[in-house]
């Protein structure tokens, strides 16, 4: 989001909120951020306004009760894996990242006692988020959304929210997937670690580059991401085939069903080690995405995933029952075992 764009967004939600007559509550205590801020927090939070989608992944984990809305709708195929009460909440659009969609009368009308946004925390997120805070009077609190932040995070959310008991057990779990991941890591050594390209879109050649968020979860399964030396607009990068070639994968990930479908007719991928071994990997989707859209909580499920794709002989347990398990206590939604069919079964490399 430009410097220019803040400008006018906070400068329109000042006058909206002026005209709305300032219906915030008043702060009655400070936390502290992720970022560092000290935000005024009413008593009593109970209408949250999530900033981005990563944000809205993890307050629908915590505390859906809480939710005004979506930042999208949700399509009708994801509806089934989430709660009934926040299948038909409205769109109310994004404020941060990529294509901020909001409509700030809509978002003022619905009168959130608390804005929250998760990811990643630099200049442009903090800047945001004090101008917001600032012109506005809604407190707008900052979380870090790397794996290794993560189960902090969702703590320090649930003081916040008052939803402490809830937000122990989504930690707890979280910190028991990440150490049975490095567990399995430990065992394999770095010579025998897949090299991994994530390939994003339906042409395949939106990355993320080594350190980025959206990529992050490559490193996180102790793989090498590949892709480097790009230059880039935020958190993704755009590579060509040709970059691609001369890095030489042994494995593609991609959130793209058609390109997943296609990859083998394409002559410029042809030479690319991943597509002539077949191991080009097709990310479940439902109801958000294992590796990415959006990286935040759902990531957690592509870690136990790729887990299993990479070191088969390493990975213990049952991988459906680790999903199940998830789907039951994150998205608090029974899954059958049709539903791991569709969730699960064409996830698989190319045949």
């Amino acid at each position: 989001m430009r410097v220019s764009r803040l400008v006018r967004l906070a400068g329109l939600l000042a006058t909206l909120w002026l005209g709305l007559g300032n219906p915030c509550p008043a702060a009655a205590r400070i936390a502290t951020d992720s970022a560092g801020r000290q935000v005024d927090i009413p008593d009593t939070v109970t209408r949250v306004f999530a900033a981005g989608p990563p944000a809205s992944v993890l307050l629908y984990a915590l505390a859906p009760e809480m939710m005004i809305g979506w930042v999208k709708a949700p399509r009708d195929a994801e509806k089934p894996f989430l709660l009934k009460s926040v299948r038909d909440l409205p769109e109310l659009g994004r404020l941060t990242g990529r294509g901020d969609t909001l409509n700030l009368e809509t978002l003022l009308a619905s009168k959130p006692d608390l804005i929250i946004d998760f990811g990643t925390l630099n200049d442009t997120y903090i800047s945001l988020a004090d101008r917001v805070q600032a012109q506005t009077g809604i407190p707008y609190f900052l979380l870090d959304g790397r794996f290794g932040a993560t189960a902090t995070a969702v703590r320090l959310l649930g003081e916040v929210l008052g939803t402490r008991e809830r937000a122990g057990q989504l930690a707890k779990a979280i910190e028991v997937i990440l150490a049975d991941a490095d567990r399995v890591i430990a065992a394999v050594p770095a010579s025998s670690r897949p090299r991994v390209y994530l390939a994003r879109g339906s042409e395949g050649l939106e990355t993320g580059t080594r350190g980025s968020i959206n990529s992050e979860i490559i490193e996180r399964v102790g793989a090498t991401n590949v892709a480097e030396g790009l230059m880039r607009n935020g958190a993704i990068a755009t590579a060509s085939t040709e970059q691609i070639i001369a890095w030489a994968p042994d494995t593609l990930i991609t959130m793209d069903r058609n390109f997943h479908a296609d990859v083998r007719n394409k002559p410029t991928w042809g030479p690319i080690p991943a597509v002539t071994s077949g191991r080009v990997y097709l990310s479940p989707s439902l109801p958000f995405g294992f590796i990415d859209t959006p990286p935040s909580l759902n990531r957690l499920l592509g870690v136990m995933w790729l887990t299993h794709v990479f070191y088969p002989e390493q990975a213990q347990g049952n991988l459906r029952d680790k999903v199940r398990d998830f789907y039951a206590l994150f998205y608090q939604v029974p899954v059958s075992d049709a539903d791991l069919d569709l969730i699960i079964n064409r996830a698989g490399g190319l045949k």
